[in-house]
């Protein structure tokens, strides 16, 4: 019996043995699926802003940083399977779910007319204490797959993050806009300089740490122009009805 057909016959033993999974309903995946069932992924909360210049996300923008476009590819779906995909790749390690839904979102902006001039796409930074601690930066892999898609390259260390801010998540408003206010700065300013360049992160809620590290850059990058895009946004925090 030839290699080709044991790999094979491994392949199909282990598959029955241990099934891969939906990463958000958990159901068994068929031939022909990847990451994602069927039905999950044609009922995902996509936002659909990656078509539209004029929306929440970019809105949240104006009169803070000047952005070329802004987006976001999910809602941010409270006590839902969508919620613990991202919670996986945030906290428990699925990193490789975060690249593939970085794929995913890549192909929806290379298909938009708005994204067509970005040329590196670099990841929100977690501060060095941070990704010890975790292993790994999630956003990257989200930067990796969007990379990939739209045909540029990923910067990861030309933004760094100068201070260990304080977990976001239970602050109101205007402590997220101080807890990261001075948290992010540049270094190797040449490799970015006259370009545009695609910031990417995870989840945006109030938008304060991605508005932050934006305008970091266009303070410190000569020439360059920016845009934004998370992978999940917050409908209540945009102010967008269900």
């Amino acid at each position: 019996m030839s290699m080709s057909i044991l790999s094979e016959l491994f392949r199909d033993m282990a598959a029955l043995l241990y099934p891969r999974r939906c990463a958000v309903c958990g159901e068994p995946l068929v031939p022909g699926e990847r990451l994602l069932c069927t039905l999950c992924r044609a009922t995902a909360p996509l936002t659909g802003y990656w078509l539209e210049a004029d929306n929440p996300v970019a809105r949240r923008c104006w009169g803070v940083v000047p952005v070329e476009q802004a987006s976001g590819f999910l809602f941010f779906v409270h006590a839902s399977g969508w919620q613990r995909m991202i919670h996986g790749f945030k906290y428990r390690g699925a990193w490789r779910t975060a690249r593939e839904m970085g794929e995913w979102y890549g192909r929806c902006l290379a298909e938009s007319s708005l994204y067509g001039g970005v040329e590196v796409v670099v990841p929100l930074p977690l501060h060095p204490i941070k990704r010890c601690r975790r292993g790994y930066n999630q956003a990257e892999y989200i930067a990796e797959g969007i990379a990939a898609q739209l045909g540029v390259g990923v910067e990861r260390h030309c933004v760094v993050r100068t201070r260990n801010t304080e977990s976001q998540a239970r602050k109101p408003h205007r402590e997220r806009e101080r807890n990261v206010e001075g948290a992010f700065a540049v270094r190797h300013a040449e490799r970015l300089a006259g370009r545009h360049i695609l910031l990417v992160d995870d989840v945006m809620t109030t938008g304060s740490t991605m508005l932050s590290c934006a305008g970091e850059i266009v303070r410190a990058v000569p020439g360059c122009r920016i845009s934004l895009a998370a992978l999940a946004v917050s409908q209540h925090e945009l102010g967008v009805k269900a």
